[in-house]
């Protein structure tokens, strides 16, 4: 590889090829945001440093992040944070990364709640906390408890939770959905990105998630809704009168969510709202 310099640009240029090479689908930014976090530096910073040179420690922990991103993991884990709403979040191998579509889930929740007194919401499966946390954000009379069946994704949710300054208003309950006795509500509104990938579906995922993100908040079983139909199941009982269920799924398993959902008495769906590439995303109903 020579004696030249080893500078910012001939780094992010030498291993965007590399990771180009070994199939990532963003080999340009994972370098970057790579290069950045060893750094200690905003990525931006890498496009008015691209002729300085990199010291000898700082190339080698690079180094070893790039091996390893190489093998599959996904950078969030490599460096420990994911953006999610325009807030970042700590994420571990204990939670599902945040995904962009799922931001259409806080949107719509704003939506609903913006002018409500004091909305009570509760986030089911919380994994990072990144919903519960997004709409306490935004929503500052609102209260939320967000409920995980793992007690490490619930400490992951906790710190970020404290993290943006809501840990005041967000609690956090160990749970196997709504199952818990103190999640009897009423709930003006109830949130969840549950499992809904099936099980003949799984091996078919992009390798970064299928090898390292948690299974169990993947899949839901042979259907892709058994998750869903629990919850409706569960939420009918635990909704205040008009009160909103908003559950994200795959395009794969859309009418069979909504089928699972409308069969619940008590429920009224309301229509299926899309995400930024025209499919369906966020299944709705409410409570008669």
């Amino acid at each position: 590889m020579g004696d030249e310099v080893w500078t910012v640009g001939r780094l992010l240029t030498w291993t965007t090829e590399w990771l180009t090479a070994k199939g990532s689908d963003s080999p340009r930014l994972d370098a970057e945001v790579l290069l950045a976090h060893v750094r200690g530096c905003p990525r931006i910073a890498l496009y008015t440093a691209f002729d300085e040179p990199v010291a000898d420690g700082v190339r080698a922990r690079f180094r070893e992040l790039v091996s390893r991103r190489g093998g599959g993991e996904p950078v969030a884990y490599l460096v420990g944070s994911r953006e999610f709403f325009s807030l970042p979040f700590a994420v571990t191998k204990d939670v599902l990364i945040p995904r962009p579509e799922t931001e259409g889930l806080v949107v719509r929740a704003i939506d609903l709640f913006r002018e409500a007194a004091a909305p009570r919401i509760a986030d089911v499966g919380t994994g990072s906390g990144a919903i519960a946390v997004a709409v306490a954000k935004r929503l500052l009379q609102a209260t939320l408890v967000a409920t995980d069946i793992s007690a490490a994704a619930l400490a992951v949710a906790a710190d970020n939770a404290a993290r943006h300054g809501v840990a005041d208003r967000v609690s956090f309950v160990e749970s196997d959905l709504l199952a818990a006795p103190d999640l009897a509500g009423p709930w003006d509104a109830i949130l969840s990105n549950p499992p809904y990938v099936r099980e003949d579906e799984f091996a078919s995922l992009p390798r970064d998630v299928r090898d390292h993100e948690p299974r169990s908040a993947l899949v839901a079983g042979p259907t892709g809704v058994e998750v869903v139909e629990r919850l409706a199941r569960q939420a009918v009982e635990r909704l205040a009168p008009g009160g909103w269920l908003l559950v994200e799924i795959g395009s794969a398993v859309a009418a069979a969510a909504e089928g699972v959902i409308a069969a619940v008495v008590g429920l009224e769906p309301a229509p299926t709202l899309k995400d930024l590439a025209g499919l369906p995303r966020i299944v709705q109903a409410r409570r008669a």
